[in-house]
């Protein structure tokens, strides 16, 4: 009889090691839902962050092609302005070779120079008008010199030189004047910057009208606001008053001959 407490134990012990191994189950579990829970939530942000890396990769590679295609054209464009510059540097090598020998075709210089000065003035006014009254000057300078009598045939031919000389040296270098400009129909003065024959544009003072030339509409064209605060900011750079610096502003397109 007294056999019986003992065996109602068992059952007790068994069921309370079921609910140990349960509970201890069930806090295995629990662990590995959180791990996995984390694991999804780190492959999470990593996908994030390789869509942020994939979208700036994306967005770069479109505008190094937009950079490639503006290449491409200034390439061009360049190179036609180069041409133009070779064949000028080859016109003054024939020129200076010809001065060599002045004096033996002494009685061809003057119309040579009268030549000269006319095909300076015809580039002048098909060119892009920059300082043009200063330039148009340095033609009627040539032409007064040429009918001076106390001025030899060697000066007057070297002042023909170097007027040339100057046309080349203008697509060169950039370049800012002061200049009026008339504008609604109103004479307003104005800043221009000129970037050697590429580009020619305009700021008012107070930057609320901007401007370029173009070239193969020969007129002036309007730009925006943004393009005015480029203008002065290209201005501030070429006159040494800021720290060099790259600034944008609207390039013509390369013409096609």
């Amino acid at each position: 009889m007294r056999g019986r407490p003992h065996s109602a134990l068992l059952p007790l012990s068994a069921l309370g090691g079921i609910l140990i191994a349960n509970l201890a189950f069930g806090q295995g579990v629990d662990g590995v839902i959180s791990a996995e829970q984390q694991r999804i939530q780190q492959a999470q942000q990593a996908q994030s962050e390789i869509d942020a890396i994939a979208e700036t990769t994306r967005s770069r590679f479109d505008d190094y092609q937009i950079l490639l295609k503006e290449i491409d054209g200034l390439v061009v464009y360049n190179d036609l302005l180069q041409a133009q510059i070779d064949d000028q540097e080859r016109q003054l090598v024939d020129l200076r070779s010809s001065i060599d020998s002045v004096t033996l075709i002494e009685r061809q210089v003057l119309p040579l120079m009268t030549r000269m000065i006319d095909s300076l003035e015809t580039f002048i006014s098909l060119d892009v008008p920059f300082l043009l009254e200063e330039r148009m000057a340095r033609v009627q300078m040539l032409r007064d010199l040429l009918q001076r009598s106390d001025v030899t045939s060697a000066e007057q031919f070297r002042n023909v030189m170097q007027a040339w000389q100057i046309e080349n040296d203008y697509g060169r270098f950039p370049e800012t004047y002061t200049g009026t400009l008339q504008l609604g129909g109103v004479d307003r003065e104005v800043d221009f910057l000129k970037l050697g024959r590429v580009a020619l544009l305009y700021v008012t003072p107070d930057n609320a009208i901007a401007g370029a030339w173009d070239q193969r509409a020969r007129e002036w064209v309007a730009l925006t606001a943004d393009d005015a605060e480029a203008i002065r900011d290209g201005i501030a750079v070429v006159e040494g008053r800021t720290t060099p610096v790259m600034f944008t502003v609207p390039v013509a397109p390369p013409q096609e001959n």
